[in-house]
């Protein structure tokens, strides 16, 4: 599957810009991770991908067909997890996730969501009501029905909120296996979710593109700007403190800044400092 996007530019009734002037290509098999601080356009990005919203100027294409003549195929193929999922509180999630395969047209559905239950882990809860649920299993229910019909497409908004470290690592296992014959694209605060199983970074903030390349060319960015200190950040210097660490010498921080002190150690950058690094940048830009 290949996804074109051209000149896209989402602009809301209110007159906010979501989208400005964005033109990337998703190509499968990949797993694609989307980041951005909160209303930078991430979910605008998702609902146009999936034919939610139209856009007021661009467009997109599905394997070189125009979405607006494709949306039933494309459809057909996607598996999409929103951020404001509903759930049908009084179903089981057997009964919610057989009504999900009607919905989907998905042949012998009691098999197909027999494997969702076991991928998901939710085969014990499978007559629980939705309602008696905790967060945690709700999530995975919402992850249950986007992977019915092993899906060529998944748009997954934040799939990890709520669940414990060990079910995200779990969870960003499977992904990574469901990428290796199809497009995944994660979208995500939790920069462990898209470090550890994303071969391919896109960072947008205030509707704009900043990044789209491998998780090891944003670390390069950073080189030179991440340093660590005792104590409170050395006066004079405008920085981010990404950590803190109690020591038996004090506080021990580590900070992204556009210029560091001498006095400041300077350390290898991770994805997050890098992350940090890109979007301050731009934050701070007249």
């Amino acid at each position: 599957m290949k996804l074109q996007m051209e000149h896209l530019t989402m602009t809301y009734p209110t007159g906010k810009k979501a989208l400005q002037d964005m033109s990337l290509t998703l190509s499968s098999p990949q797993m694609i991770g989307l980041l951005g601080p909160n209303g930078a356009g991430k979910s605008t990005l998702m609902k146009l991908l999936t034919a939610a919203l139209l856009p007021t100027q661009g467009s997109i294409f599905v394997d070189a067909r125009p979405l607006a003549k494709s949306e039933g195929a494309l459809k057909a193929q996607l598996g999409y997890l929103p951020q404001d999922f509903g759930l049908y509180e009084e179903l089981t999630v057997t009964q919610f996730l057989d009504y999900m395969a009607a919905l989907k047209g998905i042949r012998a559905p009691k098999a197909e969501i027999r494997r969702v239950l076991s991928d998901t882990n939710l085969t014990p809860q499978r007559r629980a009501r939705i309602r008696t649920l905790s967060g945690g299993q709700r999530q995975r229910v919402g992850i249950a029905q986007a992977l019915l019909g092993s899906p060529q497409l998944l748009i997954l908004d934040e799939p990890t909120v709520g669940l414990d470290p060990e079910e995200r690592i779990h969870f960003r296992n499977l992904f990574a296996q469901e990428a290796k014959d199809k497009l995944v694209l994660l979208s995500t605060h939790i920069i462990e979710d898209v470090q550890s199983v994303c071969d391919r970074l896109i960072v947008i903030h205030g509707g704009e593109l900043l990044f789209d390349g491998r998780p090891e060319q944003l670390v390069a960015r950073a080189q030179g700007h991440v340093g660590v200190f005792q104590g409170y950040p050395p006066q004079g210097i405008s920085c981010e403190v990404t950590a803190q660490v109690n020591t038996a010498g004090g506080i021990l921080c580590r900070a992204v800044a556009e210029k560091l002190p001498e006095t400041v150690q300077k350390v290898e950058p991770t994805l997050e400092d890098a992350y940090v690094y890109l979007v301050g940048k731009e934050g701070k830009r007249p």
